[in-house]
């Protein structure tokens, strides 16, 4: 070999040699690697969406961080979709937790490419049902990843976010927006709406769902859950809704130490409402048998939301022996 090719081999060897001595010197929780994706995705209206009008869509290109956890091959993944305030502090506590675990997690931002940070005091401003596309779009991206088992993929997410995990199991929807020929391994949504009855939406993906829930919840509350889980459950679908008594809307910020609960102001919730599609993939009010708006007197404001330290410890532990049994790690 030519004395210059044994230098550069040389050199390609420490490179490759210090680079591992790195990663095995980072904390756990640390990712040894970072990709930002451009998602290309779509904003519809939910009746849109729910009639698989993509030509009526406004392409928009949405995004999502991609943490690589530390280990070798193709790794498990953890898919996290925000709530009503964007991408979070208690995004990343989560995300540090998955990495130690060696699974790597993929945060998406359906926000900031929309021109938004917030929609809690307008929730009319995006349709709900938007974040599935930005989910399954995401899913298309990580399906073609050399260092992503597509088998190992779980999609987790939190109140908005929560509901989009929780109905992106619907087959349906896998058959109008799911094109990446993969699904997910399971769904852990947390405090999500389920006031909203869809059409044919105890036809679920034969995945687990994995549900966690507050009592005092007055954001979304659970008992809309625990009869959307009962019909579930009597279709033969594996769910299981996980209820906390002491725990308020956003209870897992109690991993960055929250512990007060404070009224969300002027934040709209639909916790008296009951909504149900009807023809055409509008969205009707069931009490009005009207189109469903959030003018509608069923909709009201300043619910609250706050952490347990405690429950959010304990729906960390559940969520990870949940995925250290699925993704079967050692």
């Amino acid at each position: 070999m030519p004395t210059a090719f044994r230098v550069v081999a040389t050199l390609i060897a420490l490179c490759a040699s210090a680079g591992l001595a790195y990663a095995q010197s980072l904390p756990k929780e640390v990712a040894v690697r970072a990709e930002i994706y451009p998602i290309p995705s779509l904003t519809l209206s939910d009746q849109q969406f729910l009639s698989g009008d993509a030509a009526a869509g406004k392409p928009v290109t949405v995004a999502g961080e991609f943490r690589f956890a530390q280990g070798t091959g193709k790794l498990p993944v953890v898919v996290l979709m925000h709530g009503s305030s964007g991408v979070g502090a208690t995004t990343e506590a989560w995300v540090h937790a998955f990495n130690a675990m060696g699974i790597s997690t993929f945060v998406i931002d359906g926000f900031t490419g929309r021109g938004l940070t917030v929609v809690g005091p307008n929730q009319a401003l995006l349709g709900r049902l938007n974040l599935i596309i930005d989910i399954h779009r995401s899913l298309e991206i990580l399906a073609k990843h050399p260092r992503v088992d597509p088998d190992r993929i779980v999609l987790m997410g939190f109140s908005r976010g929560g509901q989009a995990t929780l109905y992106a199991s619907l087959e349906r929807f896998h058959k109008l927006w799911n094109k990446s020929g993969i699904q997910f391994a399971a769904y852990v949504p947390f405090y999500p709406d389920c006031s909203t009855t869809y059409v044919g939406d105890s036809e679920v993906a034969a995945r687990p769902i994995r549900i966690f829930h507050g009592t005092p919840d007055d954001y979304n509350p659970v008992k809309s859950c625990k009869a959307f889980v009962e019909r579930l459950k009597a279709a033969g679908r594996d769910v299981v809704l996980t209820e906390y008594p002491d725990s308020a809307h956003g209870f897992d910020s109690g991993l960055l130490g929250v512990s007060t609960v404070a009224v969300s102001a002027n934040a709209q919730t639909v916790r008296n409402c009951r909504i149900k599609e009807g023809d055409g993939g509008v969205l009707m009010n069931g009490e009005t048998n009207a189109p469903f708006t959030y003018k509608d007197s069923c909709v009201e404001l300043n619910p609250h939301v706050g952490g347990n330290p405690k429950t959010a410890a304990e729906a960390r532990k559940a969520v990870e022996e949940f995925l250290q049994a699925l993704f079967k790690l050692g």
